[in-house]
């Protein structure tokens, strides 16, 4: 049997005025989604509870199948295990986002999507400037770092209790009352005003500044946490895996859960990605290994800025480039699943991930056929199976009968 999960991080969404009351999902041509659709079952699946941030780390946690009531540890850690940056029992990490903030103003949590190399230089600043034997500051992809806090044995600076804001829920509003609080707080405040000090005349941003780009300001820290303890997925499930992906939160946990990473050159984690490339490279990691896990950021990222076109086109790229070489591959080795799910809702209008039940879709040997005509949000909608428990999705995608005849 092999199996294939293709995550369009975020399509989940409401219906737009700009697409003639439809949803994203709806708007797009999709017709190999489509295909799936009508061949097995759609439903909708919560992934992440109430009582934790709707945030990618809880709800790709959730979506491979782990309780993240259970495993769930921040963020930054998961992004730490992309790196291979170890952690010890005292120590925390922390996501250190490159931001642009104008008068108060979150303008931009990407520094408009300043680049990887760019990025280093300015972290390598930091790590001159603000760096000891506590503080490490780890370049990532463009906007997305790490600061890795060493603690000392029985120091306690921060706790579950730190608060902090993810940038990205803040875009074009005020920041002035998300600062971290709580305990530690006064020294990421301490670092975050640093930096905006030592970015003022950083040559990086004199020249984005020239070239009429948005300059880096400061760093945003958020996300933070300490060592996760996870089981493998094999060890889990019985199935040997791959991720495609090419944003560190979703290479920390192929890392934590012993699924081999496979880079595709030319994905970006954003609009431009590679997406014919992902779909290739999944069709051949398919002759390797028993599952492969695609995930697309793009749609996510078209939420944040606003964009329900580009939203919409993300959607059809994934469509004609993942999801119907991916079909095609599968239906050739007789025995197979597929399964499409976003990880959270990302709702054009908040800008921002959202709580909720997100569509999926489910196809292949053993899996029923029901009613639905179209993979969206109105078909999953409709559907009697929902998962309020949305972990408990992968136990179904991988078991036989596929699912219960009601609401899991």
């Amino acid at each position: 049997m092999k199996y294939a999960i293709i995550i369009p991080d975020g399509c989940a969404d409401e219906p737009q005025e700009s697409l003639g009351g439809l949803t994203p999902l709806e708007a797009a041509h999709t017709p190999h989604m489509d295909e799936i659709a009508r061949a097995g079952t759609v439903g909708l699946a919560n992934h992440v509870p109430e009582d934790l941030p709707p945030g990618s780390d809880v709800a790709n946690l959730s979506l491979l199948g782990f309780n993240p009531r259970e495993y769930y540890c921040g963020r930054a850690p998961i992004e730490a295990a992309a790196q291979g940056i170890q952690l010890g029992p005292e120590d925390w990490a922390i996501r250190c986002n490159l931001v642009t903030i104008e008068d108060q103003i979150m303008k931009d949590f990407t520094a408009g999507h300043i680049s990887t190399e760019e990025a280093r230089q300015l972290l390598q600043s930091l790590q001159e400037a603000l760096g000891n034997p506590q503080f490490e500051f780890h370049a990532g992809v463009s906007y997305r770092n790490l600061l890795i806090f060493r603690g000392k044995p029985g120091e306690r600076v921060f706790s579950a209790d730190t608060q902090t804001t993810p940038p990205h829920d803040l875009m074009d509003k005020p920041v002035v009352d998300d600062y971290p609080k709580g305990p530690g707080s006064d020294i990421l405040a301490r670092l975050m005003a640093l930096s905006w000090q030592l970015f003022a005349e950083h040559p990086v941003n004199l020249a984005r500044r020239q070239a009429g780009k948005l300059p880096a300001t400061n760093i945003w820290l958020w996300g933070l946490g300490q060592r996760p303890q996870l089981p493998s997925f094999q060890a889990r499930y019985g199935k040997q895996g791959a991720m495609i992906t090419a944003v560190d939160l979703l290479r920390g946990l192929a890392a934590l859960l012993g699924l081999t990473r496979i880079e595709v050159p030319g994905a970006t984690g954003y609009l431009d990605t590679n997406y014919a490339g992902k779909g290739q490279y999944a069709v051949e990691a398919l002759k390797e290994v028993d599952l492969v896990c695609v995930h697309i950021e793009a749609p996510d990222e078209a939420s944040h800025q606003g964009d329900a076109a580009a939203k919409v086109k993300a959607l059809e790229e994934i469509d004609r480039w993942i999801v119907g070489p991916i079909y095609e591959a599968l239906q050739k080795y007789g025995n197979y699943r597929v399964m499409i799910s976003p990880d959270h809702p990302t709702f054009l209008r908040l800008k921002t991930h959202c709580h909720g039940a997100v569509p999926w879709a489910i196809a292949g040997t053993g899996v029923q056929t029901d009613t639905a005509t179209a993979y969206n949000d109105r078909t999953a909608a409709a559907s009697p199976i929902k998962f309020e428990e949305g972990w408990q999705l992968m136990g179904s995608f991988l078991s036989s009968p596929v699912f219960p005849p009601a609401t899991s």
